[in-house]
């Protein structure tokens, strides 16, 4: 049994001459507010309702299903996003190996959600996006990728986890 014995005050002789009386100790007992305790938490425990992993749906190819032919998907219909480091997003439209492409830079969110929406509005149906980490990028860039392909509503895009050797060049300033 929980108890707590509290010593009551000395009594005894003082030097004022004053005799005090001697008090009675004081004893609380401890065990119901214990039982309490654990009742309550074994309440809130039973009550409360844990938190439930959430997931991503994505739609893969099934692999046994043949493949048809289907003529290459030219590169104007192509945009390439490369997942940077500091949640940085750099694409290009067509390939890398073309003279000059441009390069350009945008945050997670309106920035990339804009760009993404005015290439799909300027190619039409056939748009394609190609999603390229990087080794600086995070796995919270790649779900936030794929987070973006779900609101623009993209039904076109592959996952890709090499760069090709003009790729490596045209974004080697920009990732460090």
């Amino acid at each position: 049994m929980a108890s707590i014995d509290t010593g009551g005050g000395g009594g005894g002789k003082h030097k004022g001459g004053k005799v005090r009386s001697k008090k009675a100790s004081t004893r609380i007992d401890m065990t119901p507010m214990v039982d309490l305790a654990f009742l309550l938490i074994t309440f809130f425990i039973l009550a409360t309702t844990l938190s439930k992993p959430s997931s991503m749906t994505l739609n893969v190819p099934d692999k046994t299903e043949k493949q048809e032919e289907t003529e290459p998907i030219k590169a104007s219909k192509v945009m390439t996003i490369f997942l940077g480091n500091n949640n940085e997003v750099h694409y290009i439209f067509g390939k890398a190996a073309n003279e000059n492409p441009e390069l350009k830079t945008a945050r997670f969110g309106m920035d990339l959600r804009t760009a993404i929406q005015t290439s799909k509005a300027k190619v039409g149906p056939d748009f394609v996006v190609v999603i390229k980490p990087t080794a600086k990028s995070t796995y919270k860039n790649m779900v936030d990728i794929l987070d973006e392909m779900a609101i623009t509503k993209t039904k076109r895009y592959a996952l890709v986890d090499q760069l090709t050797p003009d790729e490596s060049k045209l974004i080697a300033d920009k990732i460090k």
